[in-house]
């Protein structure tokens, strides 16, 4: 049996988490997904910009106020990447022992 590649940019705990969060609410601000990932500002800044790289997000930084906004979303590209990536680890949950 050939098992499907797994997408080695949503390999990562913490983009996965971050797609995770997206994937089920489509865009959040900045602090909400500091908050439930438990990453810091940086390296969360980093793994944002790599998934907004590939096109899995979008980032759009504006003001509330005279504070900023960094607010991501997932795009449909994103969405399908993400979908391809838990169908295909689920196969790999489906291999039987034959013995």
């Amino acid at each position: 049996m050939m098992f499907p590649t797994l997408d080695p940019l949503l390999h990562s705990e913490l983009r996965l988490a971050i797609m995770s969060l997206l994937f089920g609410s489509e865009e959040a601000e900045f602090p909400y997904i500091k908050e439930q990932t438990g990453a810091t500002a940086g390296n969360l800044s980093v793994q944002i910009d790599k998934l907004s790289a590939a096109g899995y997000i979008e980032v759009e930084k504006t003001f509330k106020g005279k504070k900023p906004c960094t607010v991501c979303r997932i795009t449909p590209a994103g969405m399908k990447a993400f979908e391809d990536y838990v169908k295909a680890l689920k196969s790999y949950l489906k291999v039987k022992k034959t013995t």
